[in-house]
């Protein structure tokens, strides 16, 4: 074996002065060092290293996404002169004197309390110059004709090979909002890819793949001041997303009039969904267990009426797509399907009931087309399917799938709008994946790419129409898988 020489002999140090003709003016200890590295790379070579570190090469770690919001950095520190003693110099110290303490304490100002100003807001985006308009795609776009819908579901089999044809690239990853993705929704329009998501800062970002306005087709506006827990485009009117937030305001973007117009004002919003086909109305949930009949049409910014479910907590409500009347809300431990005609102010009736969690849910959703089974999330990291076909006071168990969904952001499975029985949820497994699944519990696809999936995917959605798919992770940055 050739011997290994990382370090100079005691003889080659004695012989740094001396040279030896012939070697271009190199002294003995040059070229013996020289012939070391050679001997080096040679063995090194032999064991295939410089092999092994080209194999390894698609592992590492790729850089974060460019596309989208710039990604701020860090702001450079002003150097101070250095700090001297005092008593060294022999200065005298100065004699401060402390103000009076305060008469009264300091009074503690909740978040809810840090609200824009009242009134609609006008739609300047925050990544573009003061004074900037619209771009006049974004209206075109969201004026789109999207009411052709898929009118019967595909076969499973169809469905797995329209999974398997949507890719991930470099070009559908960017960063839409600046901090966690805490909601997103994909605008129906079909001639291009328009999606929407909000932040824990009350960011709401626009994205059109592919778009040339703002950075790299992101506009960035703060409608909110807290997490945007809750977002859904009007089907009525596309030019309408609705956004809920934590600070307690509910607001209609309106793209045609600029302006993010006051729809409800109440401390504690949790989550909302549409009440009525044409999405006049509005279904409105709280955390201290409350929901709240919101009418757009009538003028000012408060409630219809408000019902008292339950005492503890609400964290999502989901409306029967066909019969609208019914809704189910995830209450404390378990989920209630209720009548909207047969609220009262307080202790109302369940029409039925879907037990079996142990823990508190984190959401529960009415399949998308017939509203025959209801998918909850729960905290005991089980994904469970429930037939509300026949809406009797106890809802049957179908499936009940072990899945970790991960303490404080967790994950939330949500329905395909274009499949009936098929929905999609974000994975905390190495390497990072979106998962589909049939109601059976049966694993259809799983999306993943080393490149460009590197992050948990917390907030997933499937467009209504097109084969496309959203992620969305704690960093801000959306992942588009499609065709």
């Amino acid at each position: 074996m050739v011997p290994i020489h990382f370090k100079d002999s005691p003889e080659s140090v004695n012989t740094h002065s001396k040279k030896r003709d012939g070697d271009g003016g190199l002294s003995a200890y040059e070229v013996e060092r020289l012939e070391n590295i050679r001997q080096n790379q040679a063995f090194l070579s032999s064991m295939n290293i410089f092999q092994a570190m080209e194999e390894l090469k698609p592992f590492t770690r790729p850089k974060p996404s460019q596309r989208g919001l710039m990604r701020s950095h860090a702001a450079v520190k002003e150097v101070l002169p250095a700090r001297k003693s005092l008593r060294l110099q022999n200065i005298m110290a100065e004699t401060l004197t402390l103000p009076p303490e305060p008469s009264s304490k300091l009074k503690y100002t909740p978040y809810s309390s840090l609200k824009h100003p009242a009134g609609p807001l006008p739609m300047n985006p925050v990544n573009m110059e003061q004074g900037s308009k619209l771009p006049s795609q974004l209206l075109e776009l969201c004026s789109e004709d999207s009411t052709t819908e898929r009118k019967m579901d595909l076969k499973l089999k169809e469905y797995c090979s329209a999974l398997k044809n949507m890719r991930i690239t470099e070009d559908t990853v960017a960063k839409v909002v600046k901090e966690r993705v805490f909601s997103a929704a994909f605008h129906p329009c079909t001639s291009s890819l328009l999606m929407a998501t909000g932040d824990m800062g009350g960011h709401l970002g626009l994205w059109k793949l592919g778009g040339d306005w703002g950075d790299g087709g992101v506009l960035l506006f703060r409608p909110h001041t807290r997490p945007v827990s809750c977002l859904a485009f009007s089907r009525a009117r596309p030019t309408h997303l609705l956004s809920l937030s934590y600070d307690g305001s509910l607001r209609c973007m309106d793209v045609e009039k600029a302006v993010f117009d006051e729809v409800f004002i109440e401390d504690g919003l949790r989550t909302f969904d549409f009440l009525s086909h044409d999405c006049s109305t509005l279904l409105v949930g709280n955390w201290n267990g409350e929901v709240a009949i919101v009418d757009r049409r009538t003028p000012g910014n408060s409630h219809e009426s408000l019902h008292s479910l339950d005492p503890k907590t609400l964290r999502c409500v989901s409306v029967h797509p066909l019969q609208k009347q019914y809704f189910a809300v995830s209450e404390s431990s378990v989920v209630s399907i209720y009548d909207s005609r047969c609220l009262k102010k307080n202790h109302s009736q369940a029409v039925s009931t879907l037990q079996g969690h142990s823990l508190s849910i984190s959401s529960a959703y009415f399949s998308p087309r017939t509203g025959n089974r209801v998918l909850t999330t729960c905290v005991d990291n089980h994904i469970r399917i429930y037939d509300t076909s026949a809406m009797t006071a106890e809802s049957p168990l179908l499936t009940s799938i072990g899945r970790n969904i991960g303490t404080g952001y967790r994950l939330s499975a949500v329905w395909d709008p274009k499949q009936e029985d098929c929905f999609v949820v974000g994975s905390l497994s190495n390497p990072r994946r979106v998962e589909v699944f049939h109601e059976s519990g049966r694993p259809l696809h799983c999306f993943k790419d080393d490149e460009n999936l590197k992050t948990v995917q917390f907030v997933t959605a499937f467009h209504p129409t097109r084969n496309a798919l959203l992620g969305g992770n704690s960093s801000g940055c959306l992942h588009v898988y499609t065709d």
